[in-house]
């Protein structure tokens, strides 16, 4: 690995990351509230960016795979790291509970260690949300699409944060793809907090609520979450933004490009929305049926529910935890799939879901016709030999990940249903589990160590496993070859 190129670039992420605590800072300062927090993390930021800068390259034209890789996860580690100061310095949580709130925050995960969010500034609650926000598109995504020196391995950044074994590059360039993405990110936040606006929500409650809804991170203003609101065009709008930010960007770039047929066209996005339909008639017919709700309730909160926990934006309209097992069976698997691979949702993926499924049917039919040469295909591609290793390596790392977490979290104290629906809620990072950490539940009581489990998961979630625990071969760190 090439220190002082990765050194160059993680410098630059750090500095930017400081410069968006200025946001922040604003608020405070026109809020009549503490600003040293912003103002010492800030100075954190920079000087680390500065000690950095001092030790990396002044130029970096290009990256080889191995530093595109170890820019991305030790970048994630380090901004986590820096974004705990603001909750630290502020009084409000431990280093441990500020380090986990900061990862939640940047993962998109949405849970929570604050016991009661009404008694914070709005300048914390404003971070929390942002944290979401620049988590959920990707800190790299932003940065290629700002900073012009990341040359080639830019792309390779790019792959190692994103997520879902490939993405729809519509635009040829990676910073003009970058910046398409952006775009569309944009545009998908103003008109979410415009809208929330004009469905009653105060400028700012919808600005917070927007972040999360976009980035599919879940964090919100209000201890109810979306419940607080209580209102019917309120809660589809809100769906309406869950379920198109759980589609894969890259596919919103070509149809801005090429037409809105793109986007119908996508087999990822259709089968999607078809596991949320069917998620919700079964929901909505298990509550009229043994929970008594009538028809138009049952069938909104399980629209709601299905569309908040397959998206893993973890918004609450209805504690869940009331509901029949069945129903929390189902919401389970919603989380452990998640959305579209390229969207700012976690979990699984549909895409990888959709190749298991057909890499088993390849399998059946070989075995009737041993002679036949029988390829993968999804969605107009056929997918080679590595890239249908890579998913399944990806499926044995995620499930065993999760009975790992279970275990330990179980070791801890909890109970088995509650630690192995934690541990897929923060694998996928969907935020609300079932049992002692469900919907209504926050992460304060959380012993020490599964605070621990829960940071390492959360951030494995994000990254999709490959980008982390490849920092932990000897061989990616010796300087020459690998």
């Amino acid at each position: 690995m090439n220190t002082t190129v990765v050194s160059a670039l993680i410098a630059k992420l750090t500095a930017g990351c400081g410069l968006v605590l200025l946001l922040p800072l604003m608020t405070a300062l026109f809020g009549e509230e503490p600003v040293l927090p912003f103002i010492y993390s800030m100075a954190l930021c920079f000087l680390l960016a500065a000690f950095l800068r001092y030790k990396g390259k002044k130029r970096v034209i290009n990256l080889n795979p191995r530093d595109g890789l170890a820019v991305t996860a030790l970048s994630w580690i380090c901004i986590s790291i820096l974004y705990l100061f603001p909750y630290f310095l502020s009084g409000l949580l431990s280093p441990l509970d500020a380090l986990v709130e900061s990862i939640s925050g940047l993962t998109g995960t949405g849970a929570t260690v604050f016991s009661d969010l009404t008694v914070l500034p709005k300048s914390i609650l404003f971070f929390r949300s942002l944290t979401h926000w620049l988590g959920g598109l990707g800190i790299i995504v932003i940065f290629v699409a700002l900073f012009p020196q990341a040359g080639k391995g830019s792309a390779r950044m790019i792959d190692a944060e994103s997520t879902g074994p490939y993405s729809s590059r519509a635009v040829p360039r990676i910073k003009e793809m970058a910046k398409a993405l952006f775009a569309v990110y944009l545009l998908f936040t103003v008109s979410a907090a415009l809208i929330y606006t004009l469905l009653g929500m105060n400028f700012f409650d919808a600005v917070n609520h927007a972040f999360s809804t976009i980035a599919t991170g879940g964090f919100s203003t209000k201890n109810e979450s979306i419940a607080f609101y209580d209102s019917t065009p309120l809660k589809l709008a809100v769906i309406f933004f869950m379920v198109i930010s759980s589609a894969n960007f890259g596919v919103y770039v070509a149809a801005w490009k090429r037409g809105i047929r793109v986007l119908w066209e996508n087999t990822e996005f259709k089968v999607y929305l078809s596991i949320v339909a069917a998620a919700t008639i079964l929901i909505s017919l298990n509550l009229m049926l043994e929970s008594g709700l009538y028809a138009p309730s049952a069938l909104l909160e399980a629209l709601f529910t299905s569309a908040s926990l397959s998206s893993t934006t973890g918004f609450i309209s209805y504690d869940f935890e009331a509901w029949p097992h069945f129903s929390q069976v189902i919401l389970l698997i919603l989380m452990f799939i998640g959305g579209c691979g390229g969207s700012t949702s976690g979990g699984l993926k549909v895409t990888r879901i959709i190749l298991l499924f057909k890499s088993m049917t390849a399998v059946l039919r070989q075995k009737l016709h041993p002679r036949a040469v029988i390829q993968t295909r999804a969605g107009g591609e056929n997918f080679s030999e590595s890239m249908l290793l890579e998913v399944f390596c990806f499926f044995f790392i995620y499930t065993m990940s999760i009975f790992l977490w279970t275990a330990l979290i179980a070791a801890s104290g909890a109970d088995i249903p509650s630690a192995l629906g934690l541990s897929i809620a923060t694998m996928s990072n969907s935020g609300p589990a079932l049992g002692q950490f469900g919907a209504t539940c926050n992460w304060s009581a959380m012993p020490a160590m599964t605070k621990m489990v829960v940071a390492l998961s959360m951030l494995m979630g994000r990254l999709e496993s490959f980008t982390l625990l490849i920092l932990f071969l000897p061989s990616f760190w010796r300087k020459n070859g690998w």
